[in-house]
């Protein structure tokens, strides 16, 4: 009963333990979900794919990026469970940049943030259904076009329960010189 008790100890301290600690947000090294929770205030759990469906009724969500906005990638051939972004910065009408963890790898390393990085609505009607998204790797906008549920707002659902707070991003969503020049070449150039 003794050692029971000293494993169900051990399991506890480590089930409730973080994946990876960061002294900043930028440090951080690990799943895209606990960093758009983190980065966005947003209090979603569970798969990336899921948190759409999940935000009804209790944040508001629409079809325009926002600053700190989550941007949702449901499941896909290339995406299995999905993704979550946060917006950074809105560049322009079609270009806006992201924050995010677990997409590129640095230092041959998956799971690390990435700090404003690129964003380009490849839709036909220019509603953020399909994009592009910059893949370090190649540094530079990646090939593969992803299909976007939608954003996730900070701010209750008008239907929402009083217990749904306003979110509050992260300060460090965004650096202080982001690249928009940059951002636009990204997009358009290639």
């Amino acid at each position: 009963m003794r050692i029971l008790g000293s494993v169900l100890t051990v399991l506890a301290a480590v089930a409730c333990s973080p994946a990876a600690r960061a002294d900043s947000l930028l440090d951080y090294v690990g799943e895209c979900v606990p960093f758009a929770r983190a980065a966005s205030g947003i209090q979603i759990y569970g798969d990336a794919w899921t948190w759409w469906d999940q935000a009804k009724g209790r944040y508001a969500r629409g079809s325009t990026p926002r600053v700190g906005s989550v941007v949702v990638f449901p499941k896909s051939e290339k995406l299995r469970l999905g993704h979550v972004a946060v917006v950074s910065r809105i560049v322009e009408d079609r270009v806006l940049m992201l924050t995010h963890a677990n997409w590129s790898r640095v230092d041959g390393v998956r799971g690390h943030a990435e700090q404003d990085v690129t964003l380009f609505d490849v839709s036909p009607r220019g509603d953020w259904s399909q994009v592009k998204v910059w893949y370090g790797d190649m540094d530079g906008l990646g090939g593969s076009v992803y299909p976007v549920s939608g954003f996730i707002y900070g701010t209750p659902d008008r239907g929402a329960p009083p217990a749904v707070h306003t979110a509050r991003p992260s300060s460090q969503l965004t650096s202080t010189n982001p690249d928009y020049v940059g951002s636009l070449i990204d997009a358009y150039a290639r």
